[in-house]
């Protein structure tokens, strides 16, 4: 089986999942293209980039100027250069009345650059992630007259943002014209069917990873020790950092012997440590910026406690399903998290960690105070999450679900 994946960028640090999905496959004996709009200057690559060589499978559309003008100028050059190869696709490209905005504003014509180059390639899948990549699959396979069935991946920012920006029947041209839509969580499914998906083609698979890379060990705390929490996240406001440095701020006036760390790195870094100076923490929050897969192993292997605060933005935006939460579960951690987006799949409450409100300082500081009171919950905890990681969220499990529903779609030929 040969199968594309469209993404909107690749490699992209925060996006580990992906990644997680295509190595699956490979490791499955399947073959596997990557077409990106465009890739994220990265000084870590995460390892299975270079072992898997995904690189040099990926393919790029020519970058898009935000000046119309400019655009215009490079559309002319495109189809100079390609109009004796596929005539055809590049006018339909322009059809504004089948593709509306995406031929409007010439990006159907962009994103479909790649796929001249790769006239000769065929494919049983195009498996797409978020929503407006959905669009460009249909829209592709259609101006292609390709036979790949089209299978989407919701998230998180393509249901909650995309349709206040551009209304509720954004992804209608999908829906209409796709073979299968896969989301993460309850709270995603709800959602993308409120948008007009056909629920009998909506199926929830997680995100997952390999247990095996983050290896358990049962928590415990040492006479003397610093108790070490952690946030793995970018520095954006979904995150909801702010909230989880003033709850660590409120516990420390009570139990100092505590250190914070958090790894990642985003447009808010100044703003989080002017915070930090503000409410005299400097001595125990570290924003220690960008981190590869194995430095985050082994923060999370040096901690007792992981936080994720994150709350809705004020764009809309959400998370999706968390995955950093697996992560710490899978590695021994007991997790506080926010009752968010897909976060209520994504732990036991009560059991691996705890849920509280999204903004909610003091509920945050008081299910910290308690773990910190209570070390002798770490254990049973910890082995919890990791139990709950392996029956659920196991990457290799899901591959074989998602390898169903690509079998599901291709008998339906």
């Amino acid at each position: 089986m040969k199968i594309a994946f469209f993404v909107n960028t690749f490699p992209k640090l925060s996006e580990t999942f992906i990644i997680n999905q295509i190595v699956g496959l490979i490791e499955q004996g399947y073959d596997v293209d990557i077409y990106a709009e465009v890739s994220e200057e990265l000084n870590k690559i995460n390892p299975d980039i270079q072992k898997f060589n995904l690189l040099n499978n990926t393919y790029y559309q020519p970058k898009i100027p935000k000046n119309y003008l400019l655009r215009a100028a490079n559309a002319i050059f495109i189809f100079a250069r390609y109009l004796f190869i596929c005539p055809l696709v590049l006018f339909r490209s322009l059809n504004f009345l089948a593709y509306g905005r995406q031929a409007r504003s010439l990006r159907l014509l962009y994103s479909i650059v790649p796929f001249i180059q790769n006239k000769n390639k065929s494919y049983d899948v195009i498996h797409c992630h978020f929503g407006n990549q959905g669009i460009r699959g249909v829209f592709t396979k259609e101006l292609f007259k390709f036979t790949a069935k089209i299978v989407t991946n919701f998230h998180g920012y393509d249901v909650n943002v995309s349709p206040l920006k551009y209304g509720k029947n954004v992804y209608l041209p999908l829906f209409n014209r796709g073979d299968r839509y896969i989301a993460g969580s309850s709270f995603i499914c709800k959602q993308v069917i409120s948008l007009g998906c056909p629920e009998e083609k909506l199926v929830k698979i997680p995100v997952g990873i390999n247990p095996t890379e983050y290896q358990f060990r049962s928590r415990s705390l040492k006479e003397g020790e610093l108790i070490k929490i952690i946030t793995v996240g970018r520095l954006v406001e979904k995150k909801g950092i702010e909230y989880s440095i003033r709850a660590v701020a409120e516990v420390a006036k009570k139990y100092p012997h505590l250190q914070y760390h958090i790894a990642g790195d985003g447009p808010l870094r100044a703003s989080l440590e002017q915070l930090i100076k503000e409410l005299d923490v400097e001595d125990k929050v570290q924003l220690l910026g960008w981190k590869t897969k194995d430095e985050v192993q082994q923060l999370y292997d040096e901690s007792h406690i992981f936080i994720l605060a994150s709350v809705t933005a004020a764009n809309g935006d959400k998370e999706g399903q968390g995955l950093v939460l697996q992560e710490a579960q899978s590695m021994g951690l007991p997790v506080i998290a926010t009752i968010h987006n897909g976060f209520p799949d994504s732990i036991r409450d009560g059991i691996s960690g705890f849920l509280v409100p999204e903004r909610d300082v003091s509920s945050l500081a008081q299910k910290l105070i308690y773990l910190i009171e209570n070390p002798e919950v770490w254990p049973k905890m910890g082995a919890a999450g990791h139990s709950f990681v392996e029956e659920v969220f196991d990457t290799q499990k899901l591959t074989h679900k998602l390898i169903n529903v690509y079998k599901s779609v291709l008998d339906h030929s």
